[in-house]
This record gives structure tokens, sequence and C-alpha cells, in this order.
């Protein structure tokens, strides 16, 4: 009972402070009350506040600063390179509300241009998402998943969560690789991010494995001129 009601409160408080960033109630820059502020407006533990301003921390909605306590994130429009992160936390990054749609969700057989590495006759969901910052497109999901591998997704209808972030409640992945390249918006592109035809976009491609074999394969779609790639970085000792 204990475990449940911790879990509620956890993300009861997620859900407000969240809001509060979203919403702009809380600017980019706003400090955000400390941790035993939080813990006595809530009447819970500090354990409990530290792990909800650590799951925004990694959102990027928030940045930790050691003895100065947690302000809210400036708008930044831009991916991990070597990270798979959740798209509803880079438009929530902008602080603005995110949406998602999807246009088409099928299963079919494999094609020979499938980037999958998958036999002939294997079955594929095929499922084409947009992706919403505020009223603008701000990415095209294009998706290939392996129902030998992940069957559960022939179901799968994806009104409730974005195909991304239910594959990684689905199945564990063990190697992913990325390819990352521009690429002149076609027609598909184009009608799908409200942006001129042969406009630059940054495109990044993912494939991910599992341990019974390929899971997805995943192609974004963003408008050059409104995102960014970043990586860190150490040298080698």
């Amino acid at each position: 009972m204990n475990d449940n009601k911790d879990a509620t409160l956890h993300q009861r408080i997620l859900s407000e402070i969240e809001g509060r960033i979203v919403s702009g109630g809380w600017p980019p820059g706003y400090r955000i009350p400390f941790e035993v502020d939080l813990a006595a407006q809530y009447d819970c533990s500090r354990m409990t506040v530290n792990k909800v301003l650590t799951q925004l921390a990694k959102a990027g909605l928030i940045e930790r600063r050691k003895k100065s306590g947690s302000f809210v994130t400036q708008p930044q429009a831009q991916s991990a390179v070597l990270e798979i992160r959740d798209i509803k936390a880079e438009v929530q990054s902008l602080n603005l509300p995110y949406a998602y749609s999807v246009t088409k969700n099928a299963s079919r057989k494999t094609k020979a241009d499938d980037k999958l590495d998958l036999p002939a006759g294997g079955l594929v969901k095929e499922v084409v998402c947009v992706h919403f910052a505020g009223t603008r497109p701000f990415c095209l999901e294009q998706r290939l998943i392996n129902l030998g591998t992940v069957p559960e997704a022939g179901d799968a209808n994806f009104g409730a969560i974005a195909p991304g972030p239910w594959l990684l409640k689905q199945v564990p992945w063990s190697k992913a690789e990325h390819k990352i390249y521009a690429f002149a918006a076609g027609v598909e592109e184009a009608a799908a991010l409200d942006i001129p035809r042969s406009a630059a976009c940054l495109v990044i491609e993912r494939r991910t494995w599992s341990s019974a074999g390929p899971v997805t394969h995943v192609r974004f779609t963003y408008p050059g001129d409104r995102h960014a790639l970043v990586a860190r970085f150490s040298p080698a000792s």
C-alpha cells in the first residue's frame, strides 16, 4: 500500500511541476523551490522530491546546480547524438505543449529496401507519425517494427503513447546504430512538416536490436532550420 501511495504522490509532484514549466508559469531561468520546501509543501520525504527533480533533469526540463538549486532550462531544439531521447521531452524542453498524430499504422510483409535485415516474407509494422511542438510540426517519424521480435506491436494502435516510448517499455534494446545526414524535403516530408519542397531537413536514422534480433528501424526528419544535434565526450585517458 505504501509503495502505491508513494508512486501516486511521485506522479502528482512530477505532473504539477512539469505543468508549471510547460505552461510557462515557471519560465526559463526560474529557480524551483528547494527540495526541503517542496517536501514540506507536499508532506513527503526529500528522497521523493529528489527523484522527481532527477527525472525532470533527465528529461531536459530543469538544470540542477550544486549549492544553487534547480532551474528551468532555456529552450533549445536539440537532440543528443548518442542517446535515445523521447521526442516529447525534446518538445517540452522548449516549454511548448506536445502532441502527435498517427497517419499510418499497418502490418505488411518485408520489402527488399527495408532496413531491418529481415528475410523475405517476414512481417513488420509500418507506423508514420507527426510530432508537434505547439501548433507547428516538429518531426516526422517513419518507423518499421519487426513483428518477429515484438509481436505485441501487431495489435498496437499507438493512440495513447507514441511508438518510441511504447517500444522501450516492451523490449529492452542491446545495440543501437545512428545515421545522421542532410536531406531536401520531398513531397511527403514537405506536407507533413508544413515546409517548402526541397527545404533543408535534418534526418536521424536509427536501428536497434535486442537479444532476439532486430527490433526497429526509424527515420526522424526535422526542419533543418529548427533543430540541432549535440554530443558530449571526454578525451581518452
